[in-house]
């Protein structure tokens, strides 16, 4: 019988240890990793969870992303003006002029559509400002909105502008007098106590009288009754040009027409884009020379291919430019494509190079 000598038992008892301890520290680090992969999967799910959480709260109001909810596949604009005006992205305007007796029902419908911007005038003649004010009312009250998420502009309008049978303010006191009860009309109308925008709805007669009015606007602004000043219906870029220089609280927006007719006000957009106006136009889609401009073929199908209409191309292109386009649609479907655009905007998408703006240019006729 061989006999094993006891330093030979030591050694393999030795390495069988060593083996041990090998096989353990292996099964140890296949632990270690399999639990470090679960945690890392736990914190990767727990992070999205927080991301989701915090794009949801943003989308709600809390940051500068619009949120939108699907309704008849269309989006629904969840964000407030003063949102909007801050991130200073593209908005359409809603414009109220002769919509009679439908203009409650329709600025109701308009806002909740997503509009949040809203143009009217106390002219009796082709506004029902009184309608507005209880339209953005009956809305502001169903979708828990407040006055500061609503921006409302309105216009004093001169004598020479008013129905003689019906001006809501007394055509006998001083111009000064007239623009005061004017502007109280329009509170009371508006049914606020204070207007985002008041705009002079066409020069006066001469520029004494014209600066006399815009006197009276900017006693409004220094008692905190008007947020901006503006002024409509002004084509000829040298009477603008002094109104800026003169004025000491300046004009915020031009508001004219958009057509062939004023050559498209390019010396007047200029004028703004230097002075820091914003320009609102309106015939924006239903003047001949833009209509015509519309149904062309190449028109169309740049906006199919923008998953656009002809009309929302249109707005595109003057948003695109940094322009401010009214909106005066009566259809709740044409809302709802509008408010799709504005979304597109406000979510920062560039919807047209500067090549695709020079080809619409051209197509209007605008060198």
């Amino acid at each position: 019988m061989v006999r094993v000598a006891p330093s030979t038992k030591k050694q393999r008892s030795s390495k069988q240890l060593i083996q041990l301890t090998a096989v353990a520290s292996v099964v140890l680090m296949a632990i270690v990793s399999v639990w470090l992969f679960a945690s890392s999967l736990a914190s990767r799910t727990e992070t999205t969870k927080t991301r989701a959480s915090l794009l949801k709260g943003m989308r709600e109001g809390a940051g500068a992303t619009p949120a939108k909810a699907s309704q008849d596949g269309h989006t629904v604009l969840n964000v407030s003006a003063t949102q909007m005006i801050q991130t200073g992205r593209p908005y359409l305007l809603y414009g109220t002029a002769w919509k009679a007796d439908e203009t409650a029902a329709l600025v109701s419908q308009a806002l909740h559509a997503g509009f949040r911007f809203i143009d009217t005038a106390c002219q009796p003649k082709h506004y029902n400002e009184a309608g507005v004010g209880e339209g953005w009312n009956d809305a502001a009250s169903k979708l828990g909105l407040q006055r500061s998420d609503i921006f409302l502009q309105t216009k004093f309008t001169s004598i020479n502008g008013q129905d003689p049978n019906n001006i809501p303010y007394d055509k006998t006191a001083p111009l000064e007098e007239q623009v005061k009860q004017s502007f109280q009309k329009s509170l009371e109308n508006l049914r606020t106590d204070y207007i985002d925008s008041l705009v002079l709805h066409s020069p006066l007669k001469t520029m004494d009288d014209t600066l006399r009015v815009w006197k009276v606007f900017e006693s409004f602004v220094s008692d905190g009754k008007v947020r901006q000043l503006g002024i409509s219906n002004m084509y000829n870029y040298r009477d603008l040009r002094t109104l800026y220089q003169k004025a000491t609280i300046k004009p915020a927006v031009l508001q004219n027409r958009f057509h062939d007719q004023t050559k498209y006000d390019v010396k007047l957009r200029e004028i703004c884009n230097a002075y820091g106006i914003k320009y609102q136009s309106f015939w924006t889609l239903t003047a001949p020379s833009n209509r015509k401009a519309m149904g062309s073929s190449t028109w169309k199908a740049m906006a199919e291919e923008k998953g656009l209409t002809p009309q929302t191309l249109m707005y595109a292109y003057m948003m695109s430019l940094g322009h401010t386009p009214l909106d005066g649609s009566k259809s709740v479907t044409h809302m709802k494509e509008d408010i799709d655009l504005v979304t597109r905007f406000q979510n920062q998408e560039q919807l047209l190079s500067d090549a695709e703006i020079d080809t619409l240019s051209g197509i209007l006729g605008i060198h």
